[in-house]
């Protein structure tokens, strides 16, 4: 495969991952917060929390080859084991830091 046909490719995957992702994201604060919170969802699938696992556009070609092959629950599963523990302690530190210049 080219170069340029791997690219297109992974971008074509990571179409589908980035919806993937952001339905994820929606369910996850609706069913934790109970409301909707666009900068919390900001947080959670910006390019830059992304690049956690490396290049944005290939973590979320990795989420949709999931969904392509495995199905959504598949894709929710992987999103919840590879990429929220690093949201988790990335809202940690965040809240420290809010919970520190309060005072």
């Amino acid at each position: 495969m080219s170069r340029k046909a791997h690219r297109d490719q992974v971008m074509n995957d990571a179409w589908i991952g980035d919806a993937v992702l952001e339905l994820y994201v929606r369910l996850k604060i609706l069913r934790e917060d109970s409301a909707i919170d666009g900068a919390k969802a900001q947080r959670m699938s910006s390019n830059q929390f992304l690049s956690v696992l490396g290049e944005p556009s290939e973590t979320e070609a990795a989420i949709g080859r999931v969904y392509l092959r495995d199905g959504l629950d598949a894709a929710f599963r992987w999103i919840e084991h590879r990429l929220m523990p690093h949201y988790d302690r990335q809202e940690a530190v965040r809240q420290r830091a809010i919970t520190t210049h309060r005072y």
